[in-house]
């Protein structure tokens, strides 16, 4: 399980539904889920 910020609850947490995706200048990233709110988490550097 990957962590990330989440911006809406103020908190680090565990990623929910994490997929690995590319950003436009080649960077690996995290992408997922907060399990607690449902917001949209964002972890730059991790593949």
């Amino acid at each position: 399980m990957a962590t990330a910020y989440c911006v809406k609850c103020r908190k680090s947490v565990s990623m929910k539904n994490e997929k690995s995706v590319k950003l436009k200048n080649g960077r690996p990233a995290m992408q997922g889920v907060c399990p607690s709110c449902g917001t949209k988490v964002f972890r730059i550097g991790r593949g």
